[in-house]
């Protein structure tokens, strides 16, 4: 329907408003967002449409007279210099992706409007979405640093680009007095410490310098060149933010090992500045606005960039290093804190935004993002190029803003999913992956609708460091998962609920990680319950308090940083990343779950909790007040619970959850036989000691034994005589088989244990294999010089973390 700008809105706009329950959460701070989205029939911003006039008399017609009122005072406030004559063309229609994004979001130069809490309800109800498209009177050019070296884009790049002409400020900007250049650049220098001194009175998050309680991102329109020859993305990202107090002047950014060429708002050039180069968080780039905003204002900041051949987010290869040795490759990892070696921005999970991109590759690759894709084009600067558009409707934290470039083939495994892969893997992930639409069904049964439209899989190159990334629309996954009989697929099942738990629910500040993880660990043994039983959801369990008791170990039981709720004041979040969130975080909800009358009540209030904090970014504080007040009728059972152990003591948590053991006493049954076995015993063991074990029991087997003092080596050489552990390629048991082996300091596994060590770059094995090798005095001055000469070939990430525990890197 189309709503061609007279003073009143459609009829179907005013039947929408007859409807009982068209608006359930209408109040009067709902009815003011929704007129602000309506605005853009004024000629600014902040001005309400015509629909506001309805508001006024719904609320008379709910016999809301109070509200009413109230609200007519807020209109005409806001009416002042509004002009009832509207300016453009306004559509009302559904987004293409099917969902709708925040108050006025740019998205590929459109905008669409809706309120969170709106759009959540109505995808539990399964309904269409409506969303209010302003289409830009006067584009404003594409930025010029896609094309190096051009002035100006061809008029074919113009479609799409950003319009600043929908976002000018309330207040005209101030005049610049005249002064010397001297005094002009000293009074810049005063502003910008005054600036960084304000953003970081106001500073939330110490893993970050951004201040969003002063500005938030909104929107990120992001147009970039990837090239290979130089190892670095260059490019311009047009944020939209909004002043969240008055008389805002600055905003503070961060950055990491970043070039910075320009800066714009609202298309006038802005001073800027880095500040201090901090040792891990990098550097905090100072915007000095040309004029003022008022709280609420937004405005398009729009920044030319150049990443770093050396950036920590991005992992760059040659032909020679990829499977088919044709071309090269390219992947992102910004998990925690390195969206900033990419591109300035808030790097900070308490700031969502919605984005749009557009990336020019070469012709021959294929470049993903963690968006729904939105087609692709000719370069028009280069006919050996080619450009991918990608739309991500859903506000996400920055951190899950990903990138893959390579020679990449697909095939399909759902009617939502595909999995990506290069040619020489593809088919082998198709068939490792083939159970991902029943987990995605179960988690929606579970936790409530997926709202990310697709859902696809990446199967990356060896070195990914982690065991899979849950970017949105795009999970990354390490080819160490293809053990050929999908035993390892639980991580899949991880990686989807996170589409609900830190994705759509997120962690406010990186001391609150266990939000993320220890939610979606039990949502992740949720689904493993239902497809597999309720038995393999407790073995699973069980496995992960032993993995929480091996980290402990490690770490030490009196390191603050296994403190569920740490402290990260000047700690690098690469360093501290442990299986604590993770496994502590699930152990207390396992807890909790057993507490307050089992699975199904506890899954009553995880659903709750997703649909409450749905789109938001939350701490540890609200998350518990929330189950206060959701299981109000047994607070007497919550008081009992020692919260201040479980959050702030370090160590193993003060109560262990209950297990069923069924599937797990076979395996606690072998591992005592071969602690306790003398000389004279091991002729006992055989193969048939293994028989009817699944290969999660093997893992759990060898887990345990690796909980104990080190085995004799006569023991292991027995071992590998009767088991053959030597010939399974299963990642997680040979894992697990080569600690034993180089604990026991068998010398004839240290090349299987290098081989592995450097193979893959999964950090959840690297790091332990190469930590055991160096404390193997026989096999010290070896792991160093592999570690020296397999490096470069490293993610940057796990090189450093890897130079850390070798003492190479001090």
């Amino acid at each position: 329907m189309v709503w061609e700008g007279s003073a009143r809105p459609p009829v179907q706009l005013l039947e929408l408003f007859k409807c009982e329950n068209a608006f359930p959460m209408c109040s009067f701070s709902y009815a003011a967002e929704l007129v602000n989205s309506c605005s853009c029939t004024a000629s600014r911003l902040d001005r309400p449409g015509p629909a506001g006039f309805f508001f006024v008399s719904f609320f008379l017609r709910k016999k809301k007279k109070q509200t009413a009122v109230q609200f007519q005072r807020f209109f005409l406030q806001q009416l002042r210099f509004h002009k009832l004559e509207a300016r453009g063309r306004k559509i009302f229609r559904t987004s293409p992706s099917g969902n709708r994004t925040p108050v006025s979001r740019v998205t590929g130069g459109d905008t669409y409007h809706y309120t969170n809490e709106e759009l959540y309800v109505r995808s539990l109800a399964r309904s269409r979405y409506i969303a209010l498209r302003t289409q830009s009177a006067a584009p404003r050019p594409a930025p010029a640093a896609l094309h190096p070296g051009r002035r100006s884009p061809p008029r074919a790049a113009l479609a799409g680009s950003l319009s600043a002409q929908n976002y000018i400020s309330q207040r005209p900007p101030r005049a610049a007095l005249p002064c010397s250049p001297l005094r002009s650049a000293e009074a810049a220098r005063g502003r910008r410490s005054a600036c960084r001194a304000r953003a970081m009175a106001a500073v939330a998050d110490p893993s970050s310098f951004a201040s969003p309680a002063c500005c938030l991102t909104r929107h990120l329109h992001l147009r970039c060149r990837v090239d290979f020859g130089a190892r670095a993305l260059r490019g311009a990202a047009a944020f939209t933010v909004r002043a969240e107090r008055e008389a805002l002047r600055c905003l503070v950014l961060d950055t990491k090992d970043l070039q910075v060429f320009k800066v714009t708002v609202n298309g006038q050039d802005a001073k800027f500045g880095f500040g201090e180069k901090h040792k891990f968080k990098g550097t905090p780039l100072e915007i000095t606005l040309p004029f003022e905003l008022r709280r609420g204002q937004e405005a398009i900041i729009e920044i030319s960039f150049e990443s770093s051949p050396k950036s920590s987010a991005l992992q760059w290869f040659t032909p020679e290093q990829t499977s088919g040795k044709k071309h090269p490759f390219l992947f992102s990892q910004c998990q925690a804190t390195h969206c900033r070696a990419i591109l300035p921005c808030q790097d900070t999970p308490a700031v969502k935004l919605t984005y749009y991109a557009e990336v020019s590759v070469p012709k021959e690759l294929v470049a993903l993002m963690s968006a729904n894709r939105d087609g692709e084009m000719p370069d028009p600067e280069d006919s050996s190029r080619k450009i991918y558009r990608f739309r991500q409707n859903v506000p996400i934290p920055c951190y899950l803003i990903a990138l893959v470039v390579g020679a990449l083939e697909s095939r399909q495994i759902g009617p939502r999913t595909l999995v990506w892969a290069e040619k020489e893997l593809v088919d082998k992930s198709a068939y490792e992956f083939a159970e991902t639409e029943a987990m995605l069904q179960t988690a929606e049964d579970l936790a409530g609708p997926y709202v990310w439209g697709q859902y696809d899989l990446l199967v990356l190159p060896p070195s990914f460091p982690y065991g899979g990334m849950e970017n949105p629309c795009l999970t990354f996954v390490t080819p160490t998962l293809l053990a050929g009989d999908r035993s390892l697929s639980n991580v899949i099942a991880h990686e989807i609920s996170h589409s609900w738990t830190g994705n759509l629910v997120t962690n406010k500040t990186w001391e609150h990680f266990w939000l993320n993880e220890g939610h979606t660990v039990y949502l992740e043994r949720r689904i493993g319950g239902r497809l597999f039983g309720e038995q393999f959801r407790h073995f699973q369990a069980l496995g992960g308090w032993r993995e929480l008791q091996n980290t402990i170990k490690t770490l030490g039981d009196t390191n603050p940083i296994t403190n569920l709720v740490p402290d990260l004041n000047e700690i690098d979040l690469d360093a501290a990343y442990s299986s604590v969130p993770y496994e502590k975080g699930f152990a207390l909800l396992f807890h909790l779950e057993q507490l307050l009358g089992g699975p199904d009540v506890f899954m009553g209030f995880l659903k709750a909790y997703i649909q409450q904090f749905a789109y938001k970014s939350v701490g540890t504080d609200e998350w518990k007040k929330f189950l206060y007040s959701y299981f109000k009728d047994k607070v007497d059972i919550l008081d009992k619970v020692d919260w201040n152990s479980w959050m702030h003591a370090p160590g193993m948590p003060p109560v262990k959850p209950t297990y069923d053991m069924t599937l797990a006493n076979a395996c606690v049954a072998l591992s005592q036989r071969w602690i306790k076995a003398k000389e004279s015993d091991l002729g006992s063991f055989s193969s048939a000691d293994l028989k009817g074990m699944s290969s999660h029991q093997l893992i759990e087997f060898l887990g345990q034994l690796l909980l104990e003092a080190p085995l004799p080596v006569s023991h292991v050489k027995r071992m590998q005589q009767v088991y053959d552990f030597n010939a399974i390629t299963n990642s997680e048991i040979r894992f697990r088989w080569l600690r034993l082996c180089i604990q026991s300091k068998w010398e004839e596994a240290i090349p299987l244990a290098l081989k592995m060590a450097t193979d893959q770059g999964r950090m959840k094995f690297t790091r332990p294999l190469f930590r055991d090798l160096y404390n193997f005095d026989k096999s010290r001055d070896l792991t160093v010089k592999t570690f020296l000469e397999h490096r470069a070939c490293m993610h940057p990430v796990t090189s450093m973390l890897v130079g850390k525990d070798l003492k190479q890197d001090q």
